[in-house]
C-alpha cells in the first residue's frame, strides 16, 4: 500500500518476487493497476487518500475475528509487548465522543515572528496521557534544572520518572488502550470501507483473511509503503495505523514482518539520520526551539529526555553531539556550547519557507540537489523564487530552477518579463556520485560506502567541496567578531582537510576537497583526548565531554581507522538464515530487524522454530565486565541478528527501582525506545494530530466525510498562504473540479526528470507527459487515446496526452460516481523530452507533524484540448 514497488523500487522488488517464487502471497492495494499489481496475487483498488479507512477496517476485522480471539499467541503478544493493557486518563475523549475530534482541541494563534507555521488548529495532549499512580520520592525537577553544575545528568533524568501507569492485563477495563482502540474503529466495517474507499467488500475481506492466515507464531506478514502514504495531510497517521495493525498481529520485531519505508533516493534515509531537516538534529533528537522550554541545556534535557526508555541516555547523545559541533570550546562550565546552537522559531520546512519567500521575507537561497521550480504549487513556487535577491543553484544540469527566469511558462507566455526579475542567478556545476568518495544509507537503514571511480569533467565540484569551503570562509568572516550571536561560528570545529602526513583518512581527490573518511569519523565519534580512538558503539558515549559523536545512531560504523564497516561486502553463505551482518552496516549497532527482542516470547524462547531470530541462551558464559572486571552471570541474547536489547539482560530481569534508560525496563519489554518498553497502539505523546489514526478527507475532496460529517478534514493540518491568490483551494464537492487526481513516478524517469529527460534512451522509452484516465471518463468527455487534454485545478492548468486505460477508473464513493485520474510528474521545459509541470496543479497544504505536502490526493478537471 502506498507504493508501486515494482516500478519505483525495482531493485528492491527483486526480493518480494523471490519470496513469491517460494510461495509468498503478494497483495497490492492501490488506485491504479500497475506493474506491481500485474505480478500480485490480488490487486485491490482504493481511492487515493482513504487508506486510514481501509487499514482501520482491517484493525476492526482482526480484533473481532475468531482467529485473533482464539489463538493465544495474539493475546500474549499484545498484552505483554504493547500498551493495550494500559489505562488512559479519565479526561480523554475520542473522536467517537466528540464527532470527529479528540479532547484537547484549541484555537491556534501564529507566533508573530514566524507567521508561516500554517496550522489550522492545535491540540493540548494532556488528556491523552496514561493514568498513573503517585510518583515515587525524588528531588524536585525544577531544582535540578536550575542547577548548572554540569554532568553527570543522571539525577536530573531520574527526577523525570513518572509514577507507574495503571494496567489491566485482562483488557476488560473500558479505559484501557485496547478497548479505546476497539471502540474507535468499531464503525470501520467492510461496508464502510467499500463506501469510503471504493474498494469492493469481497476483496477487502480477502486481504483481511490473508493477513490473519499469515500472522501468528509460525507466519509473519510485512507492509511496504512509499510517498503515497506520506504525501497527505494525515500521512504520519496512515503509517501509524499500519503499525497499530501490525502490533495487533504480532508482526513487529520479527523476521518477515514490520513496516518498511521504501526510500526513493540513496540520500533520503541519510538526510533524516544526519538531517537536512529543519526540526531535528543528528540521530532524531529534536532541534532546540525558541517555542519550547529549551532555554538552557538542562531545560532541553528535562523537556526531551524519556527517562524510562533508551532515550534516558539523551544527555550522553546530546553532549557528545555538542562536542562534535564545538570541540574543546564546549565545556561543562558553558553548557557544552548549548547557547551557541541555533534555535528554530517554528516551521522552517520547504513550503513554509516558500510561503515566506513569496511574501518577500527570504532574501537568498542555496538550492542544492532539488528542483523547486517544478515542485509543489509550481506557479506559486516560481513566483516566490522571483522575489529573491540572489539564488545559487548547485546541480549536475541546468535545471528548471536554474532557468526559470527566462524559460518558465509564465515568462514564455509574456505574463512575466525576464527584465523585471531582480534575482541574481548563480550556477555551480556539480559532480555525480561516482566522482567522489562517500556513503549513502538505504531503505533498511544500511550505510554503504561508495568509492571514487572517475574524475568529474570541467570545473564540476562535489557537494562536500562546496560546504567545506563555504564553512571555512564563514569561519574566517566571523573570526574577529565579539558579538555573542557569532560565538557558535567562531567555535565551530571544522577539521576535514586531508592530512598528507597521515594517509589513514585518505587523500584529496580534487584541490580543496575534504577527507570523506574524516567526515565518517566525526559522525561515528571518538575520544576527545585522541581522535584516533574511535568509539566502538553508542554505549561508549559519555555526558562529561570526554566523547564526541555527531550522530549517536551511527556510532560503531567506523570503530577504528582501518575498520570502515560501511565498506564491507561479505554476504552470508548460501543456506544460512542470517541477516548478512558483514554487508555494510545498519544502525543501530548493525541490527537488521529493530525491536527484535519481540521475536522471542516472555521466557526468551523463539515463538516458533520457523520464525526464530534472536533468543535467550541461559548457558552462555559471559566474560567479566571489561569496565569493572566483575563477573557477569551466565546468559546472553544470541541468534541470527544483533539483539536490539541489553545483551545480558535476562527475560525475567526486573527493572531497577532507581533505574533509568534500559535499567528502568524489565527483560520482557522489547520496545526499548518507548517510555514503557511497549509498542504503542494508543500514542499518548509525540503526535500533534491525535493519539489514534482517524479517517479524514483530503483537504480537497469531491465528497463529504462519511465517518464524521461535522469534521471534514484533520482539524490541525497545515495550509500555507491561506486565502492568498497563489494558493486557491477547491471547496468540498466543487463541480468545477469533480475528479480525484494522484501523481506518481515511472521507472523510466526520475524525480523532476533532470537526471533522465536528458538521456536519449530514457526519453525514447517515455517520450512525453500523459494522463491516465479510465474508459468511462474518456467516453463521457469524448476523449480518445493519444488525444491532447487540458487538466486543471484551482492553481492552474496543463496539457498532456490521454492514456485511456482500464488500469484506473470509476468508483462508487458514498453513493456518488467518482472518477480517478493519475499523472507522472517527471516533466518540465528542459531536456530532450519536455512537458508541462504537473506540480503546477498541487497546493500548499500538508501534514501537521512533518509538514509534507498533500500531492497524492487532490481534485481536478479534465477536458479535451
Amino acid at each position: 500500500m502506498g507504493s508501486n514497488m515494482a516500478e519505483c523500487h525495482p531493485v528492491a522488488f527483486r526480493w518480494p518476487m523471490k519470496a513469491k517464487l517460494n510461495g509468498a502471497k503478494l497483495i497490492h492495494v492501490d488506485p491504479r493497476f500497475t506493474r506491481t499489481s500485474a505480478v500480485a496475487d490480488l490487486h485491490v483498488p482504493i481511492r487515493a487518500g482513504s487508506d486510514i479507512a481501509f487499514l482501520g477496517g482491517l484493525i476492526n476485522y482482526v480484533i473481532n475475528s475468531k482467529r485473533w480471539n482464539t489463538d493465544p499467541f495474539f493475546k500474549e503478544f499484545v498484552v505483554n509487548y504493547t500498551n493495550a493493557a494500559t489505562i488512559i486518563s479519565d479526561d480523554f475523549k475520542d473522536t467517537e465522543d466528540l464527532e470527529g475530534v479528540f479532547s484537547g482541541l484549541k484555537g491556534f494563534k501564529e507566533p508573530d515572528f514566524w507567521p508561516e507555521n500554517g496550522n489550522l488548529g492545535a491540540y493540548d495532549n494532556a488528556s491523552w496521557a496514561y493514568k498513573r499512580g503517585p510518583k515515587g520520592p525524588g528531588p524536585a525537577t525544577k531544582d535540578l534544572i536550575a542547577k548548572r553544575a554540569g554532568p553527570p545528568f543522571d539525577d536530573l533524568v531520574r527526577s523525570l520518572k513518572p509514577g507507574p501507569a495503571e494496567r489491566d492485563a485482562t483488557l476488560q477495563n473500558p479505559r484501557c488502550a485496547f478497548q479505546i482502540v476497539k471502540r474507535h474503529f468499531s464503525r470501520y466495517t467492510p461496508e464502510l470501507v467499500e463506501q469510503v474507499c471504493g474498494s469492493p467488500k469481497e476483496k477487502f475481506i480477502k486481504v483481511a483473511e490473508a493477513l490473519l492466515e499469515n500472522s501468528g507464531r509460525d507466519r509473519t506478514s510485512a507492509f511496504a509503503y512509499a510517498v503515497a502514504w506520506t504525501q497527505h495531510t494525515y500521512g504520519v497517521q496512515m503509517i501509524g495505523c499500519c503499525a497499530l495493525l501490525q502490533l495487533l498481529l504480532g508482526n513487529i520485531g520479527r523476521p518477515g514482518a514490520g513496516v518498511m519505508a521504501l526510500r526513493g533516493h540513496a540520500a533520503i534515509q541519510g538526510s533524516t539520520d544526519v538531517p537536512t531537516l529543519y526540526h531535528s538534529i543528528h540521530g532524531y533528537l529534536n532541534a532546540p526551539s525558541a517555542l519550547r522550554p529549551h532555554e538552557t541545556l538542562r531545560d532541553y534535557m528535562a523537556a526531551e529526555t524519556a527517562p524510562t526508555s533508551y532515550y534516558g541516555n539523551t544527555p550522553k547523545f546530546l553532549v557528545s553531539y555538542l562536542k562534535s559541533m564545538y570541540g574543546a570550546a564546549a565545556t561543562a562550565e558553558n553548557d557544552f556550547g548549548y547557547d551557541w546552537h541555533p534555535k528554530i522559531l517554528g516551521d522552517h520546512s520547504h513550503i513554509a519557507m516558500f510561503s515566506a519567500m513569496v511574501d518577500g521575507r527570504v532574501k537568498g537561497m542555496c538550492c542544492v540537489g532539488q528542483n523547486p521550480a517544478t515542485s509543489l504549487n509550481g506557479t506559486a513556487t516560481r513566483r516566490a523564487l522571483r522575489q529573491l535577491d540572489w539564488l545559487v543553484v548547485k546541480d549536475n544540469w541546468l535545471t528548471e530552477t536554474a532557468t526559470h527566469w527566462y524559460l518558465a511558462p509564465e515568462v514564455k507566455k509574456g505574463e512575466v518579463h525576464a527584465a523585471d526579475i531582480k534575482t541574481e542567478m548563480f550556477f555551480f556545476p556539480s559532480t555525480q556520485i561516482a566522482e567522489y568518495d562517500g556513503s549513502f544509507t538505504n531503505t533498511q537503514r544500511m550505510l554503504q560506502w561508495h568509492s571514487f571511480a572517475t574524475k568529474a569533467p570541467g570545473d564540476c565540484r562535489t557537494d562536500s567541496w562546496f560546504y567545506h569551503n563555504l564553512a571555512k570562509r564563514l569561519k574566517k568572516a566571523y573570526a574577529n567578531s565579539t558579538l555573542p550571536r557569532d560565538q557558535g561560528w567562531k567555535n565551530l570545529t571544522w577539521d576535514f582537510d586531508p592530512d598528507p602526513a597521515d594517509p589513514a583518512y585518505g587523500t584529496a581527490l580534487y584541490p580543496g576537497e575534504i577527507s570523506a573518511l574524516k567526515v565518517l569519523r566525526e559522525i561515528n565519534g571518538y575520544q576527545t583526548a585522541d581522535p584516533k580512538q574511535h568509539l566502538k558503539g553508542f554505549g561508549d558515549l559519555k555526558d562529561d565531554g570526554s566523547t564526541t559523536c555527531a550522530s549517536w545512531i551511527y556510532c560503531g560504523c567506523y570503530p577504528a581507522p582501518d575498520q570502515n564497516m560501511t565498506a564491507r561486502r561479505e554476504p552470508d553463505p548460501p543456506g544460512v538464515p542470517g541477516a548478512h551482518l558483514k554487508w555494510g552496516w545498519a544502525w543501530p549497532a548493525n541490527r537488521r530487524v529493530m525491536y527484535n527482542r519481540a521475536s522471542a516470547d516472555l521466557k526468551g524462547n523463539p515463538w516458533s522454530e520457523r520464525k526464530r531470530w534472536v533468543w535467550w541462551d541461559p548457558n552462555f558464559v559471559n566474560p567479566p565486565d571489561p569496565k569493572t572486571g566483575k563477573p557477569v552471570p551466565h546468559g546472553k541474547w544470541v541468534g541470527y541478528d544483533i539483539p536490539d536489547f541489553g545483551a545480558t539482560k535476562a527475560p525475567d530481569a526486573q527493572p531497577k527501582p532507581d533505574g533509568i534508560a534500559l535499567d528502568a525496563l524489565s527483560g520482557a519489554q522489547p520496545f526499548i525506545m518507548r517510555a514503557d518498553g511497549r509498542g504503542w497502539l494508543f500514542v499518548p505523546a509525540g503526535l500533534v494530530d491525535g493519539p489514534l489514526p482517524t479517517h479524514y478527507e483530503p483537504h480537497e475532496s469531491p465528497v463529504q466525510n462519511l465517518l464524521y460529517p461535522k469534521q471534514q478534514s484533520s482539524p490541525v493540518h497545515k495550509v500555507w498562504s491561506l486565502g492568498k491568490p497563489w494558493n486557491p483551494i477547491a471547496a468540498v464537492g466543487d463541480p468545477k473540479f469533480p475528479y480525484v487526481i494522484t501523481t506518481y513516478r515511472l521507472t523510466e524517469h526520475y524525480l523532476a526528470g533532470a537526471m533522465s529527460r536528458w538521456l536519449p534512451w530514457l526519453a525514447e522509452l517515455m517520450p512525453e507527459l500523459f494522463i491516465e484516465i479510465g474508459k468511462g471518463l474518456a467516453q463521457e468527455k469524448g476523449i480518445k487515446n493519444l488525444d491532447w487534454v487540458v487538466v486543471s485545478s484551482p492553481r492552474g492548468h496543463i496539457r498532456a496526452k490521454a492514456l485511456v486505460t482500464d488500469r484506473i477508473g470509476v468508483m462508487k464513493i458514498a453513493g456518488k460516481t467518482i472518477h480517478h485520474v493519475g499523472m507522472p510528474w517527471h516533466w518540465g521545459w528542459s531536456g530532450l523530452s519536455t512537458g508541462d509541470v504537473v506540480n503546477d496543479l498541487t497546493s500548499w497544504v500538508g501534514d501537521p507533524n512533518v509538514s509534507i505536502h498533500e500531492g497524492k490526493a487532490f481534485v481536478c478537471n479534465v477536458e479535451r484540448a
